[in-house]
């Protein structure tokens, strides 16, 4: 997309962009069924997009957030020097890993979520906020949700499910439920089932939450009503610990003091070490932008997802899988173990599935997919780049996969 003329200046430094992208919003009266056996009357989808679609409509690529994400993966919504980037722009634009020159982008919140999505804070049919009321979800709920924007876009296929983290979790579920609809899948630190470890440290997030006075059993919503900050930092401080390796934080904070005099300041009242400083500020951060209830939501969809559940086994919802897959982990994430995804490689493998499997080396713990960009464009970026020059090739793997199933 192109920036406006009054911006040209300002975005000419910013080399690759996809320049201003606007939300978008796609309303849907119709029920969505979930799996809770309770039903979404009506929804809002909050999505953007990158790049043009082509001709064929064969072009699109998905690429799903995770838990604190949303719909803004790349570009600026402002033409304002000030503004930060979408959440992934060092790797969505002309040129970059996800080429916007060839590709058509398309990330979208996912429900439950409070970036424009409905969620907990949205408005219900009575007038009020849900709150608690909201049904609780999964991660094949939020895919169902996304499968009705893709409908109402008039996208048949996606040429690539693409995801990290919990992003991950819902690229795996797509290639399982909608198996005719995904030519590529990229996993990406994620995991086919959370841990007991995983739902650990989610259940004392939640638990932050709930003993925060303001919370009010999620009914903090309306006029002069204050919000559990203070739960829903500690919350993000915890989750943020486990998306860092011990090196890396030690190499950006050891164990520096925060007034650089080298002298205890013996006290609890200030962050007395910089790592409690930097954590402090991630915390008041989030909660800026962040809904407590959808914290909760969210996070209880990642403790329930297990690709398995349904099939009897993890090779048995991998059956499903039609996608040529490409799965990475990082060395130093600790979070979503490489021993988790490297059991899906070998059931793939198992099954006879193409998959690609690259074990990097990387020190910033689970945000590596993030954060190690020019690693990650070598690896996905070249994976992209041999799937499309062979992507004339795939209608006749198709059909050779359906007649050996």
């Amino acid at each position: 997309m192109t920036p406006p003329r009054a911006s040209a200046t300002l975005f000419a430094n910013r080399i690759g962009s996809v320049g201003i992208v606007e939300r978008q919003y796609a309303h849907f009266d119709e029920p969505l069924p979930l799996n809770s056996g309770n039903v979404l009357e009506r929804f809002t989808l909050a999505y953007e997009t990158c790049g043009t679609l082509n001709a064929e409509r064969s072009n699109v690529i998905m690429i799903f957030h995770a838990l604190s994400g949303d719909a803004h993966v790349a570009g600026y919504h402002t033409a304002s020097a000030d503004e930060k980037p979408g959440w992934w722009d060092e790797a969505v634009g002309p040129g970059k890993m996800f080429d916007t020159d060839r590709f058509y982008i398309i990330c979208a919140n996912v429900i439950g979520g409070c970036q424009g999505s409905t969620g907990p804070s949205s408005i219900a049919p009575d007038g009020r906020p849900y709150a608690l009321r909201f049904p609780v979800i999964t991660m094949q709920d939020m895919v169902r949700a996304h499968r009705r924007l893709l409908d109402h876009l008039g996208i048949k296929r996606l040429w690539a499910a693409v995801g990290g983290s919990m992003g991950g979790m819902q690229a795996l579920q797509w290639a399982v439920d909608y198996p005719d609809c995904v030519d590529n899948l990229i996993f990406l630190a994620s995991t086919p089932r959370s841990s007991t470890q995983q739902i650990a440290f989610n259940e004392v997030g939640r638990q932050a939450i709930y003993a925060d006075p303001h919370w009010d059993n999620g009914n903090y919503y309306g006029f002069g009503h204050p919000i559990p900050a203070a739960g829903l930092s500690v919350a993000r401080m915890v989750a943020h610990i486990t998306y860092m390796s011990e090196n890396s934080m030690q190499a950006k904070f050891g164990r520096q003091l925060q007034n650089g005099a080298g002298i205890l300041p013996y006290r609890f009242d200030v962050p007395e070490f910089t790592v409690e400083s930097y954590l402090k500020y991630q915390g008041e951060k989030f909660v800026n932008r962040f809904d407590a209830n959808s914290y909760l939501y969210i996070t209880k969809a990642i403790d329930y997802f297990d690709i398995a559940a349904g099939y009897g086994s993890l090779q048995a919802a991998l059956e499903r899988v039609q996608a040529h897959v490409l799965v990475a982990t990082f060395s130093s994430d600790w979070l979503y173990a490489a021993w988790q995804s490297q059991e899906m490689v070998q059931a793939l493998l198992n099954l006879g599935r193409p998959v690609e499997y690259q074990h990097l080396e990387a020190h910033f713990g689970h945000d590596s997919f993030l954060v190690e960009t020019e690693l990650m464009g070598y690896v996905v970026g070249g994976f992209l780049e041999r799937r499309w020059t062979k992507r004339g090739a795939a209608p006749a793997e198709a059909a050779s996969r359906s007649a050996a199933s």
